[in-house]
């Protein structure tokens, strides 16, 4: 089973690698959005910008599934080589 250890910084310096871009930021949370260029798909992710001991896992797996992941592990690790 993956273990997801990322600071809130480190999942949205992966995730605008891959166009998302922010479009809200409340208390210690920031909104990120990405347009898929051919489909239209929108797809809104939500990260806090906290240290990674205060990330629980729960949490890492809504953010991937905001984004659309279907396999964890592949997101965490995706994440790893990204941040």
């Amino acid at each position: 089973m993956a273990y997801a250890d990322f600071s809130g910084r480190e999942i949205i310096k992966a995730l605008r690698s891959k166009k998302y871009k922010p479009v809200d930021r409340t208390g210690s949370h920031v909104k990120l959005r990405y347009e898929h260029p051919e489909t239209d798909e929108v797809r809104t992710v939500t990260v806090p910008l906290t240290d990674a001991d205060q990330i629980s896992q729960a949490t890492y797996r809504s953010i991937a599934s905001q984004c659309g992941a279907n396999d964890f592990e592949k997101w965490v690790d995706w994440i790893d080589r990204n941040s």
